[in-house]
Parts: C-alpha cells; structure tokens; sequence
C-alpha cells in the first residue's frame, strides 16, 4: 500500500493548487475501522478495476465542499446539493484519472464513473475482508479537513 499513498498525495495536491488555488497540508494517513461512521456529510467515490481492484474516494463536510464548489463554479454563496454533487464527482475523476497515469507503467487500471454519497456521518464500507480503507486527510482552506481514502488490492 505504501507505494500507492505518494502518487495519491501528490496529485490530490496538485489538482486542488492547478484547479482551486488552494494549497492542501497532508497529515498522517491512518487506516479506517470498517464499523466506524465518520463524520463526513459528503463523499465521491470511484471503483478501480483491472490489474487492481479497489476504489478512491474524497470525503468532506458541507461548507467545505460548499466553498470547493463555489471555486469550481465561480460562485459565492451556499452550492445547491446538485451543484456539490457535480463538483466533488468531477474532483475525484480529475483525481482518479491522474493517478491511473501515474501508475499505467506498475498496472493497467480502469476507473468507473463517480457515485456520491450525501449524508450525516456516513460510512464507505469496503465487503473485502483482506483489504482495509486509508484515510489520508488534508487541511484546507482555515483548518478544515478533507480525507482521500484509498482501499486499492493488486489481483
């Protein structure tokens, strides 16, 4: 897993700099408990097949994704639910995207389109029993958290 995190943390950062101009602060990556609600009010996952199996996804509260929104729209102001759907979905292809190139010459991965969970303290639960889910979290904005979490399984 450990020479999956890097590429993650690289392009998560650079796609947050090149699209929002916002600069991320990486902290300690940590594995998720599968029974663990978290206390995220929005997630965007994608599914990774082919040489790989696993999914990303990038997880947040409401005002935060609510400003990414706005950033991404050129708009102020609370973002409707449909517009946070559009902009985070889009923020975790853009993410999945670049780290499939990143790693084409290690594996052949295809990513499908992304799903987007809204709710209070949901969870993403991975059913494989010999995969576990890390969380990379990221400060953003005025000390807001965003996690990119990653379960990836080489066949």
């Amino acid at each position: 897993m450990e020479q999956y995190i890097q590429p993650f943390i690289q392009v998560t950062s650079a796609v947050f700099k090149d699209m929002l101009q916002c600069e991320l602060k990486p902290d300690r990556a940590y594995f998720i408990n599968k029974e663990a609600f978290l206390n995220w009010d929005v997630s965007a996952l994608i599914a990774l097949t082919g040489e790989v199996r696993g999914l990303v996804a990038i997880s947040m509260k409401y005002p935060t994704a609510s400003k990414i929104t706005g950033l991404l729209t050129g708009t102020t102001g609370n973002a409707s639910p449909s517009d946070m759907t559009d902009a985070i979905g889009e923020l975790v292809n853009i993410i999945a995207g670049n780290v499939k190139l990143n790693l084409e010459d290690m594996f052949r991965i295809i990513i499908s389109l992304p799903k987007v969970v809204h709710g209070k303290a949901h969870s993403i639960v991975i059913p494989d029993e010999r995969t576990r889910l890390l969380c990379i979290p990221f400060k953003i904005f005025d000390n807001e958290t965003i996690c990119l979490s990653i379960n990836i399984d080489e066949k």
